[in-house]
């Protein structure tokens, strides 16, 4: 078996019941529940999704404590597998490693986030039931492992998310929804042609059906080569790329940002666009390895061009929310420099810069969402002085937007910084120029930050009321987490390691990569005559 996969440690090991199981589908029952509350009594829904989204964090938080951080077991952890479509070979089969556990707890932390931060929500009934299925979405699709299972979660993502922008959103948002909603299906069908091919493939070799991510990716990395796996990885690599957003697949990104609602935009940047590169990490670089070297340069262009794009757009942007759009479409392109380095550095700073991201982002689009509902436009031009008048909202503004330039202290540099290095070690020329992105970064936030909070306020302005308490609750623990792993990135990165090492052996078996080491220092000589 391939050491990508490692020593799987079944669920009854360590537990004796299904967790991820249970994580997958609580917010579901939560949303059965909601169905059944009186549409008179609001109270009681918006109670049904802050119970049921806080047990699925608490949950999610049992599950980083379970995690085995041993180095020596890279594999899967949590093990559940169970037949569900047996004539298809289709199997329940889910676990976690350290690729898929932070997007687990991201996803369990943001989802009761967002909630709180929509308590005053039209409809909160059909909102809460859209809401809760999201995130059992979401949750399965990181923890599934049978590819077939994976492509459910993938496409139902899609359904939700569609009725929270059409449902919820600003001017244009039957347009941002329908718009996401084509793009991303059309990429899903690049996907399943690819997964279709590799499991029909190796039941012609095989004679044995499966979907299991753990068959496939042993088949399809010791049989499927040259021009035929190529062309796979582009199917998959489109799939993956439209979610990411990569460029030139992004302009569905921007557009759906603006339309949506706060709580759309935090879980969409937040979580759902790591979908993507999640899926390079999960399936087209493990089952393809040489392709993956192969075509890694071309991958890295299109990072470096979304890096730079991303930047320069998001700087002549007169909309605040647009702002912050863009700018998800730079901070992904480091995700992606950082997977497509290939090495320990580049991948891990790639997930650390996922985390990273869902934390920062998702605290500005809240400030932006609450700034709107104040003054009910996203335009620059209407805003001058908010800080002279809301010295609290201002303050946090500014340290969400130096969290997401990617000042040093906050979880934003960890990320750029290990992605930039790892990139370094193998495509220099690529990190040159990736690097004037955050220099960029800073120009178009401060630049906007300037525009929007500073100087004296005018007559519409001057009324702005300062943030409440249920806002800061909402706001704070996502800059205090950031912060915090600016500091202390050692649990996240301890817990990244084994994974990320075991999926550059992988390639490095599977192809003729070898990664890169970075030499140890220099240790200094003895003076002499001191003895030592």
């Amino acid at each position: 078996m391939s050491p990508l996969l490692g020593e799987v440690i079944p669920v009854t090991s360590k537990l004796g019941y299904p967790l991820l199981t249970f994580l997958v589908f609580l917010p579901a029952m939560g949303a059965v529940v909601a169905m059944f509350v009186p549409a008179r009594r609001p109270e009681l829904t918006r109670a049904v999704g802050y119970v049921t989204s806080v047990a699925t964090f608490g949950m999610a938080l049992f599950l980083l404590t379970q995690f085995d951080t041993n180095p020596l077991k890279p594999g899967f952890q949590l093990f559940e597998d169970h037949s569900w479509i047996g004539a298809l070979g289709v199997r329940w089969t889910l676990g976690v490693d350290g690729i898929s556990l932070f997007m687990v707890a991201l996803s369990a932390l943001l989802f009761p986030v967002a909630l709180l931060a929509s308590a005053n929500i039209s409809k909160p009934k059909s909102f809460t039931i859209w809401m809760l299925l999201l995130e059992s979405a979401m949750i399965g699709v990181f923890l599934a492992l049978d590819a077939m299972v994976f492509f459910i979660f993938f496409e139902f993502v899609l359904v939700p998310m569609y009725f929270l922008i059409a449902g919820w959103g600003h001017d244009n948002r039957r347009y941002a929804a329908m718009k996401f909603f084509l793009f991303t299906m059309a990429g899903s069908a690049f996907l399943f042609a690819g997964i279709l091919s590799v499991a029909f493939m190796r039941q012609h070799s095989t004679h044995v059906l499966t979907f299991d991510v753990r068959a496939l990716t042993d088949w399809a990395a010791a049989h499927i080569h040259g021009g035929t796996a190529k062309v796979l990885f582009v199917a998959f690599a489109v799939g993956f790329a439209v979610k990411v957003p990569l460029f030139p697949f992004h302009t569905w990104l921007p557009d759906a940002h603006t339309d949506a609602p706060t709580a759309g935009s935090v879980v969409l940047a937040g979580v759902m666009l790591k979908i993507g590169a999640y899926g390079f990490l999960r399936f087209a670089i493990p089952f393809f390895p040489q392709a993956a070297v192969d075509l890694a340069p071309l991958l890295l262009v299109l990072a470096v061009v979304g890096i730079t794009y991303g930047a320069i757009v998001a700087a002549m942007q007169p909309n605040l929310k647009r702002i912050i759009a863009y700018s998800s479409v730079a901070h992904l392109g480091f995700v992606v420099l950082g997977v497509f380095a290939l090495t320990n550095q580049g991948i891990s700073g790639g997930l650390f810069t996922m985390l990273s991201h869902g934390l920062t982002t998702g605290a500005l689009f809240l400030l932006v969402g609450m700034l709107y509902d104040r003054r009910h436009t996203y335009e620059l031009s209407e805003f001058r002085g908010i800080w002279k008048v809301a010295p609290v909202f201002g303050g946090l503004f500014v340290a969400a937007t130096f969290a997401s330039i990617g000042l040093p202290g906050f979880s934003g540099f960890v990320g750029e910084f290990l992605s930039l290095l790892g990139a370094f070690l193998t495509s220099r020329w690529y990190v040159v120029v990736a690097s004037t992105g955050v220099i960029l970064a800073a120009v178009y936030l401060l630049w906007a930050v300037q525009r929007a909070f500073t100087g004296e306020p005018d007559d519409a302005n001057r009324a702005t009321p300062d943030i409440g308490a249920r806002e800061i609750v909402t706001v704070l623990p996502l800059l205090g987490l950031s912060l915090f792993l600016g500091f202390y990135p050692k649990p996240v990165l301890d817990r990244l390691q084994p994974s990320v090492e075991a999926l550059i052996h992988h390639v490095e078996l599977n192809s003729d990569y070898k990664a890169p080491t970075v030499p140890p220092a220099p240790v200094a000589a003895p003076e002499q005559g001191t003895g030592k």
